[in-house]
């Protein structure tokens, strides 16, 4: 095979006994018995047991764990069988070794199961990424873009790359801006997503692209989000939202099939964005498990129960077997109100009633109603949440999730696909006194709401598609816009006046001029895709060198100031802050 290898060592197994083999890796663990010691040797594959007799026991004696070292010997079948190894049924009888390399003591373990903290196994990442967890996950990664790939390439996809370097437009995140050497004061963005590029490369005439693009956002970062990842970028000519939903479907089956083993059922479920609000109370349902919404306006119409007066949403669940004491029914009204909600009303089931503290403001009928409405039975609890709707929604969605990890009902080997559809087209800002855009300024407004958009453009639907895997947005797209007066339309409707759209779009609306086709696609979070199917709950154990939450680099320390000599080159200062 090699110079320094005939095999890895994960590959070993009773049919290669009585073969000489030549090894290279890692020393996982030594044991010493006596005369005799014994090596684990690990490699990028996996863990082979080394023997060596008392003759050459000497030559190791001052190994120790991550010592690097070469040995050669012939394949035994060992007595004590180790069902729960791979090369569980041999060892490797060495009477030839090297030692390549020492090594010092880890600050972690090198082991699946590792004691380090998260800190600790950033700051030593190259050691961290050892631990054959963390290369499987880094496998399976690799795996799912191999089988994407090859979809896309056996479909008519062209992979093109677009620019790294380019101008700074508003996308719904701060840019990472790069300033110019030889332009004083002018700044390169790094892209937030090819979205101009990829729209131009149909009006260009390309047809079908495709692209992992690295994708940069100054954004506050949480366990699903990086400053710097990979989307799988896709844009098509001539093909419906129906066609393209289609065709991800069979790429993502493809995938589940080729990397899980599993075989998804098509089509997928789809939802409107309206009825995923008001069933699960999130965009990015989780329907793994039950706890869908029930709508108790009319029933509680005519409450006298304060926090059920003058509210236009009542909603609420039911969480079957689910016991809470009062402390942590607190904790879990707080946990609502950190999610917008104004409260949290908590009924209990027991002996065929309800209790709890607002259970004195409800009539025997509307108790009644309410046992029937939500189907409860003993042991159940009942959470409910009045408020204006979609903070109703978005909070008591937040409290269904909460609750369903504390219940244990999200169970990683469980796949889930589903559709969301229908997207509004706007979402008011209070903070900005605007329309912001829900998906981004380039969607295309549903045919029959085009009238709205003069009239009432809160109400405007939009031809865009997410595509949900257990509870988290995989990916997204639409229909683009491909009509320039239309796009100048949607810009003005978000605040943008003619001079913005010429300083900020203006090479974009200009290549509308020149023909451009009916066009539409999607981008698929990668590092998110990778994070579900390695069942992990963190994107930064599917990268090989992440930020932590802090958007720092542990190991690198990046982001650092730099010499002064580079800032003058690039015309800048340093602000000093005034309370130094």
């Amino acid at each position: 095979m090699s110079t320094y290898r005939t095999q890895y060592n994960g590959s070993l197994r009773k049919e290669n006994i009585g073969e000489r083999v030549k090894l290279v890796g890692w020393v996982s663990k030594k044991r010493n018995f006596g005369q005799l010691c014994f090596i684990d040797l690990r490699d990028t594959t996996g863990i082979c047991q080394l023997v060596f007799d008392e003759e050459i026991a000497p030559q190791v004696k001052d190994v120790r764990n991550e010592y690097v070292i070469e040995a050669e010997g012939v394949v035994e079948g060992r007595k004590d069988i180790n069902p729960n190894m791979p090369t569980g049924e041999i060892e490797v009888i060495v009477d030839k070794v090297k030692i390549i390399n020492s090594a010092k003591t880890t600050p972690l373990i090198i082991a699946d199961e590792t004691d380090a903290l998260e800190d600790t196994r950033m700051e030593y990442r190259y050691l961290d990424l050892r631990r054959p967890i963390m290369q499987q996950r880094l496998k399976t990664r690799h795996a799912i873009s191999r089988s994407l790939r090859d979809y896309l390439d056996n479909n008519g996809f062209l992979e093109i790359e677009t620019p790294m370097l380019g101008k700074s437009t508003p996308e719904g995140a701060r840019d990472y801006l790069v300033p110019s050497r030889v332009h004083p004061g002018s700044f390169y963005a790094l892209p937030q997503s090819p979205q101009l590029y990829k729209q131009l490369l149909m009006i260009a005439g390309f047809d079908k692209y495709y692209q992992f693009a690295r994708c940069f956002r100054d954004e506050d970062l949480r366990a699903d989000r990086q400053t710097d990842f990979t989307q799988v970028d896709i844009e098509t000519s001539f093909l419906t939202e129906q066609e393209i939903m289609e065709f991800t479907e069979e790429m993502l089956c493809k995938v589940m099939k080729e990397v899980k083993g599993i075989d998804v059922p098509r089509p997928f479920l789809k939802l409107s964005w309206t009825d995923a609000m008001n069933r699960y109370g999130s965009d990015k349902p989780d329907n793994r498990f039950k706890m869908e919404f029930h709508d108790l306006s009319k029933l509680f119409a005519q409450s006298e129960f304060p926090v059920f007066q003058g509210v236009k949403t009542i909603k609420g669940f039911t969480a079957e077997q689910f016991h809470a004491s009062n402390k942590e029914v607190k904790k879990l009204t707080d946990f609502v109100k950190k999610n917008g909600g104004k409260g949290l009303v908590v009924f209990k089931m027991s002996e065929g009633a309800l209790s709890g503290p607002a259970k004195k403001f409800l009539s025997a009928e509307e108790e009644r109603a309410l046992i029937d409405e939500m189907g409860v039975k003993d042991g159940d609890t009942i959470f409910i949440v009045a408020d204006e709707w979609r903070k109703a929604c978005n909070a008591l969605g937040a409290l269904r999730n909460e609750i369903a990890s504390q219940q244990g009902l999200k169970k990683p080997n469980e796949f889930s696909f589903l559709w969301v559809v229908d997207f509004p087209m706007f979402e008011w800002s209070e903070e900005e006194g605007r329309f912001v855009s829900e998906h981004h300024p380039f969607t295309m407004p549903k045919t029959e709401d085009l009238p709205l958009l003069d009239s009432d453009p809160a109400k405007v639907k939009t031809n865009a598609y997410d595509i949900i895997l257990n509870g988290y947005e995989l990916g997204g797209g639409s229909m683009r816009i491909y009509d320039n007066e239309l796009q100048k339309k949607i810009f003005k409707l978000l605040g943008l006046n003619d001079e913005d759209i010429k300083n900020k779009f203006g090479f974009f609306v200009d290549a509308f001029q020149y023909g451009t086709p009916p066009h539409g696609g999607l981008a698929l979070g990668f590092d998110r895709v990778a994070m579900i199917l390695a069942e992990t709950d963190s994107i930064r154990d599917v990268i090989a060198f992440p930020k932590n939450a802090a958007a720092k680099c542990p190991m690198s320390k990046a982001p650092t100031p730099v010499d002064p000599k580079q800032l003058e080159e690039l015309h800048i200062e340093i602000a000093k802050d005034e309370n130094e």
